[in-house]
């Protein structure tokens, strides 16, 4: 039951992520082809503003159960998108690198919705365009790449069509006027005021953590049979991914803002962006490199003969060889607490050896009828001192071997000085004379001294 429990749990945690798209605040998608002069990019940026009112409030009765949804989407014909093809270039330009963006489309989007708790606002802008001047130089051998653009970012306002499409808070002045002034000169207006279309941590990110793959699948001889593209068929395709958090990658995390705003009743305004995450793609096999502190790629055709390693740098090596290391590491530990925890342990016999003990019957009979009671007693003392820990208190005398009493006939008297003629008597002797009395007989005759009522009443009946 708890293991169809379990398949059931881990099932269905499938099905949720295999269902459903991370969010991410920014996202390149590119593939570069040094055999044109310019290639595709798609970049999408994502971030959502949550407004919470625990104590209800003037912004509860305005936005609770409020939607609304603005979008739009224009080309390079637009000023605002040559507006922005012009920031965007002075940003790659101070960044150091040389290529150009050429052609533009934007698509915008922002949607609001109100609930009993807290209002969601999520902002999305999409740049699809051309990237232009990425070839450095070539020659016969390679094409060196420029990489040093991939940072497209704007601190400006960006208007289309009249519609602010970076800064968060003046796109409430439009849609939401009350809370635009709500939030204006407070801590929120600081938060609000971030620009939506920063991607500068995928340029702060060396492509020497990126994970790197190739694809030798265009230079086989039957390549047209798989329905490739003509742009790859004859290449290698050279693929860089960031986005993982680890510990060679950096740890990549949410970046959240948030400020309380007091105002007729204590507002809190959260703004959340994912960590970015970027695939670039070259057509050909790419060697990364810097130039005047710019991150480029050596492009050939083909990868070096016998070239087989499959991330920056010999990643998979050097996981490997560090993962045997820590296994051999985890076994010395092992080997060592064991013998430790075995030196701690005594070994071999432990308490009283049973050869060092002997048993002897504690009852006799009497009338055909026995008791089947006995005990065991060491053979000497000589090792008392050593085993008296086992016992639970503090024995008075030490046992001794006895033999069990001869009964005396019934018509034969004994002398005052003689002992009894008593089946209890070796029980006598270490307190027990109750076992008569647990038989329901006695098992004497009238000289019997026991102390057991019964043995007592035995006595008087035969005197």
């Amino acid at each position: 039951m708890t293991k169809a429990i379990l398949l059931t749990v881990l099932l269905a945690g499938l099905i949720v992520i295999g269902t459903s798209a991370p969010a991410f605040g920014a996202q390149l998608d590119v593939t570069l082809n040094p055999n044109n002069a310019e290639s595709p990019f798609k970049m999408s940026y994502l971030k959502t503003v949550f407004i919470e009112y625990p104590n209800g409030g003037d912004l509860f009765d305005a936005l609770g159960g409020t939607e609304w949804n603005v979008s739009g989407m224009a080309d390079a014909t637009n000023p605002g998108v040559q507006q922005l093809m012009n920031k965007l270039n002075a940003d790659i330009q101070s960044d150091g690198s040389q290529a150009r963006i050429s052609d533009l489309d934007v698509t915008y989007e922002f949607q609001l919705k109100g609930r009993n708790i807290q209002t969601s606002i999520d902002y999305r802008v999409i740049l699809e365009g051309t990237i232009t001047n990425y070839i450095i130089t070539e020659d016969s051998q390679k094409k060196l790449v420029d990489l040093g653009w991939r940072g497209l970012s704007t601190t400006s306002s960006i208007q289309i069509d009249g519609m602010e499409i970076n800064i968060p808070l003046d796109i409430l002045k439009t849609e939401e006027p009350i809370l635009y002034n709500t939030f204006v000169n407070t801590e929120a207006e600081d938060i609000l005021n971030k620009e939506l279309i920063n991607a500068s941590f995928i340029l702060e990110q060396p492509l020497t953590n990126w994970h790197f793959l190739f694809d030798p699948t265009g230079i086989n001889a039957d390549a047209n049979t798989f329905g490739l593209d003509e742009s790859i068929q004859g290449f290698v395709v050279s693929s860089w991914t960031m986005g993982e958090s680890s510990i060679r990658e950096g740890r990549q995390v949410e970046r959240v803002f948030e400020a309380e705003v007091m105002a007729d009743e204590t507002y809190i305004v959260r703004s959340v962006q994912s960590s970015d995450t970027a695939n670039l793609s070259s057509i050909g096999f790419g060697a990364l490199d810097v130039l005047d502190g710019v991150e480029i790629i050596g492009v050939t055709p083909t990868p070096p003969e016998d070239y087989m390693t499959t991330s920056t740098g010999g990643f998979p090596i050097m996981i490997i060889y560090g993962m045997a290391g820590m296994a051999a590491i985890a076994g010395i530990g092992f080997f060592i607490f064991s013998s430790r925890a075995m030196k701690k342990t005594a070994t071999g016999q432990q308490g009283i050896d049973p050869s060092n003990l002997v048993g002897y019957q504690t009852s006799e009979s009497s009338g055909g009828y026995q008791t089947n009671r006995g005990e065991a007693q060491l053979k000497n003392d000589t090792d008392y001192a050593t085993t008296r820990s086992v016992y639970d208190g503090e024995v008075e005398t030490t046992p001794q071997e006895t033999t069990p009493q001869e009964t005396v006939p019934e018509q034969t008297m004994p002398s005052s000085g003689e002992e009894a003629a008593c089946g209890c008597a070796a029980s006598a002797e270490i307190g027990s004379e109750c076992d008569c009395e647990m038989q329901g007989s006695c098992l004497c005759d009238a000289t019997c001294r026991c102390n057991a009522d019964i043995c007592k009443e035995q006595v008087r009946e035969m005197s």
